[in-house]
């Protein structure tokens, strides 16, 4: 063979090995991250209790389905080897049992540990789970979490603004951040903003925040009085931005907190992370400042009275549909979800059985045995059978519906079934199990025409999004619940106190930063 070929033979397998040693040192280099966590808003004054089967857990790849930003051909998934474990959302609920919780930690623990050690992991939470018999779930769940995975690994944390964040979080965490609206129509944005921070950081070698300052700031409202849509949230929440967004700040948050949890860590909280100690502490003390300043301005979001008023300007009404809000009951709040008290009423008013009265549509009651019972007999038929207070029956008890099958319908993972049956002149949907209504497919899909519709009753607080625009007009009636809107029924034994508005008259708090260590700080 001659030179000229050997040399060549020989240059192809060094260009060759170099490629692969790139290929090698490309794929070592990116981070490994893990994906876990674990979300639901617990009303600790239901007496519902949420199971293990409520979270709906993901495992493994099929986690990557609740992440646009992660999918296989999106920039951050190619920044980083993933390990996705464990992710479970429910549905708002009850407080959940211990061996729900347990089990799904062990299972998370589990898959960390197996597919250890990592760079960073993303912390995807809601914030206000409650646990029977444990304060502050997700100060638990990140500090085993650390257990297993070490504390030098660096952790970014996504929240809800209506979660908690307790000293413990704050602590385990390193990263943090929480919606900037409400309704949350920027919750896929602030998840992937969790994602970016925690590779930005790894990329660069940062690694975790010089500073974390934590502001707790004693107000507890509900989220319908807070919504970022209308004065003063949607001012307060622009201020996030400009605080956020300085060199030497990594990202800055508002929580209200959740109000109906009675835990010590049930408070509002300003957090802001970064390198430049001045901007950092400057930054948390404006917000949590102008969060207070603001405190006497927050109204309900829509016009609030009770059932009875509602009902009264609804049939005066000539716009459609007239939305009223059942919101002591509300599911996405927390409540059972099954409580009779707002339906009793409305069956009982002469308006909704004469020919010539107004329509309505109920959404929703719970009632699965009602559910087997309309499958028995079929669109079309009539039904008598009980639906609701299976789980919360302080208000009413069951309700005896009697009327015509117009609908049956196989529903998503929270219905799993629905049907609707018209008593007089009201479409009530029933459910297997409770179920938000939020779309205007969730009634068009049941054969039901909301926007021409006198009325629309809906177990909700204030309106998302796609209910807001169809609204003719709109009320929030106070009605009974879980979640009740008066917060001074509830009875709170253990929140701190001095809180407002429950001890309206208190003096102006202490709203300076507190200096939270890091988890590798010794």
């Amino acid at each position: 063979m001659k030179p000229f070929y050997i040399y060549f033979i020989l240059l192809l397998a060094l260009i060759t090995s170099c490629k692969e040693d790139q290929n090698t040192n490309s794929t070592k280099d990116l981070p490994k991250i893990a994906i876990a966590g674990l979300g639901i808003e617990s009303s600790t004054f239901s007496p519902a209790l949420s199971t293990e089967e409520s979270f709906h857990a993901k495992v493994g790849d099929s986690v990557f389905t609740r992440y646009p930003f992660l999918q296989p051909d999106s920039l951050n998934r190619k920044r980083a080897e993933w390990v996705p474990t464990l992710v479970g959302k429910s549905l708002p609920g009850g407080t959940v049992t211990l061996e729900a919780y347990e089990s799904l930690v062990t299972k998370s623990l589990k898959l960390l540990e197996e597919n250890k050690p990592y760079d960073g992991l993303f912390f995807d939470i809601h914030g206000a789970m409650s646990v029977v018999g444990l304060d502050d779930p997700e100060g638990d769940l990140i500090m085993r979490i650390r257990e297993v995975i070490g504390d030098d690994v660096l952790i970014s944390t996504s929240m809800d603004l209506h979660g908690n964040v307790s000293e413990r979080l704050a602590k385990h965490t390193d990263l943090i951040t929480a919606y900037r609206m409400a309704p949350h129509e920027d919750a896929i944005e602030s998840k992937k903003r969790a994602v970016t921070n925690l590779i930005d950081r790894l990329e660069s070698g940062k690694g975790k925040p010089a500073f974390k300052a934590w502001v707790p700031v004693p107000i507890l409202l509900p989220g319908e009085k807070t919504s970022t849509r209308i004065e003063p949230g949607k001012s307060l929440y622009a201020k996030v931005p400009t605080v956020a967004d300085q060199e030497g700040v990594i990202d800055a948050a508002i929580w209200i907190g959740y109000a109906w949890a009675d835990e010590p860590r049930n408070h509002a909280v300003v957090m802001v992370t970064g390198d430049d100690k001045d901007k950092v502490a400057q930054g948390a003390e404006r917000l949590a400042q102008s969060f207070w300043d603001v405190r006497n301005e927050f109204e309900f979001v829509a016009p609030t009275t009770t059932l009875e008023e509602s009902l009264k300007l609804a049939l005066a009404s000539d716009k459609k549909p007239y939305m009223i809000s059942d919101m002591g009951d509300n599911p996405t709040a927390g409540g059972a979800g099954d409580v009779t008290w707002t339906l009793e009423q409305l069956l009982n008013r002469p308006e909704f059985a004469s020919k010539n009265g107004k329509s309505l549509i109920y959404a929703s009651i719970p009632g699965p045995e009602f559910v087997e019972k309309a499958k028995e007999i079929g669109v079309g038929g009539k039904i008598k059978a009980e639906a609701g207070a299976a789980v919360d029956d302080r208000f009413a008890g069951p309700l005896t519906l009697e009327g015509t099958i117009t609908a049956i319908k196989e529903g998503d993972v929270n219905a799993e079934i629905e049907v609707v049956v018209k008593v007089g002149n009201i479409d009530v949907i029933v459910t297997k199990k409770r179920k938000p209504y939020h779309h205007l497919s969730d009634f068009t899909n049941l054969g039901l025409d909301p926007k021409n519709t006198d009325i629309v009753v809906v177990k909700i607080g204030y309106l998302v999004p796609e209910l807001y625009d169809m609204r003719g007009d709109w009320t929030m009636a106070l009605t009974p619940g879980g979640v009740d809107q008066d917060l001074n029924r509830l009875g709170y034994k253990r929140i701190k106190r001095p809180m407002f508005p429950l001890d309206s008259t208190m003096s102006q708090p202490n709203l300076k930063p507190r200096w939270i260590p890091a988890a590798n700080a010794e």
